[in-house]
C-alpha cells in the first residue's frame, strides 16, 4: 500500500505543479518534453545495472514503450485540446473515468475477480471521479467537440491497460527502473520531433522557468510511474484495485491540494465526489 499512496501523492503534486506553470508563464509544451527527458534520465540513474544502450533495442517491452511515448505525448497534446474545447472538467473526467477500461481488462484477460462490495465501490469511483472533477460553469459542451473526451478516455485507458500488460507479461521486477526511462525517452524524442517540426512555422526558445518547471515535473512524472508498477506488483490487490484506488485518490488528494494551496473552492458537488471517494477507495482497498 506504500508504494500505490506514493504513487498517488505524486500523481497529485503534478497538477499542483502545472497549476503554478500558469502563474510563472511556464511554456506548458516545451516544459513537458524537458520532463520526460528528466524523467528518462532519473530512470537511467535508478538502474542499478550495467546499462548497455545498444542492448535495449532487444528488450522484450521494447516495442511496448516506444508505442507508450507516442501515446504520451498523443493524449497530453488531446487533453489540452478537449481543455479549451470542451472545458477542464471535460477534459478531467474523461481521463480519470478511463479507469474502467484498465479494469475491464484485468477482469477479462486476467479473470481477476470482484467481490459484490469491491464493484459497489468502483461504481462509486466513477461517480466521485465525476462530481469531484464538475464546476459550477462549464464550458457548454457541443456534439461536435465530442470526438476529443471520446479520444482521451480511451487513449488514456489504453495507457493504463499497457502499463500493466507489459508489466505483468515482459518487464522484470528489476527493470522497472529502465523500463520507465525508455519509455519517457521514447516521449522526450516524440516531443522533440514535434517541436522540430512546428519550429519551422516559428521558433521560440524556453525560458528558464520553463527549464526548471520541466525538471521539477520530470522528477514528479518518473515516481509516479514507477511506484504505480511497484503497486501493481502486490499480491494484497488486483490491477482493477490499484487502478481505481490510484485515480480516485490522485482526484481527491488533488482537489484537497487546491483548496489548500491555491485557496480553490469546491461546490457541493466537488464535495460530495470527495466524500464518494472516501467510501469507494475504502470498499476496494479493504473488502
Amino acid at each position: 500500500m506504500l508504494d500505490l499512496a506514493l504513487s498517488i501523492l505524486f500523481s497529485s503534486l503534478i497538477f499542483v505543479v502545472f497549476k503554478l506553470f500558469g502563474t510563472y508563464k511556464v511554456q506548458t509544451l516545451y516544459a513537458i518534453i524537458i520532463n520526460y527527458m528528466v524523467a528518462s534520465a532519473v530512470g537511467m540513474a535508478f538502474y542499478e545495472k550495467k546499462i548497455g544502450l545498444l542492448q535495449i533495442p532487444s528488450k522484450p517491452w521494447f516495442l511496448g514503450t516506444l508505442a507508450l511515448g507516442i501515446l504520451f505525448i498523443l493524449v497530453f497534446n488531446l487533453m489540452a485540446a478537449t481543455s479549451q474545447k470542451s472545458g477542464v472538467s471535460v477534459a478531467s473526467v474523461a481521463t480519470k473515468m478511463s479507469l474502467v477500461i484498465p479494469v475491464l481488462f484485468g477482469l477479462l484477460v486476467y479473470n481477476e475477480k470482484l467481490g459484490t462490495l469491491k464493484s459497489v465501490g468502483i461504481l462509486l469511483a466513477l461517480a466521485a471521479v465525476y462530481f469531484a472533477s464538475v464546476k459550477e460553469k462549464d464550458i457548454p459542451f457541443k456534439k461536435n467537440s465530442i470526438v476529443l473526451p471520446i479520444l482521451v478516455f480511451i487513449g488514456s485507458g489504453i495507457i493504463d491497460t499497457s502499463i500493466k500488460y507489459l508489466e505483468e507479461t515482459l518487464v522484470p521486477k528489476e527493470e522497472f527502473p529502465l523500463f520507465s526511462a525508455v519509455v519517457f525517452g521514447s516521449a522526450a524524442a516524440t516531443g522533440v520531433i514535434f517541436i522540430v517540426i512546428k519550429s519551422f512555422k516559428k521558433w521560440l526558445p524556453p525560458h528558464i522557468q520553463t527549464v526548471l518547471g520541466g525538471i521539477c515535473l520530470g522528477i514528479l512524472n518518473y515516481f509516479s510511474i514507477f511506484y504505480l508498477l511497484r503497486a501493481l506488483q502486490h499480491e494484497s490487490l488486483n490491477s482493477a484495485s490499484v487502478f481505481t484506488i490510484n485515480n480516485v485518490a490522485i482526484v481527491m488528494l488533488s482537489t484537497l491540494l487546491g483548496i489548500v494551496l491555491f485557496h480553490e473552492r469546491p461546490s457541493i458537488k466537488n464535495w460530495l465526489g470527495i466524500a464518494l471517494a472516501i467510501i469507494s477507495i475504502f470498499l476496494v482497498a479493504f473488502f
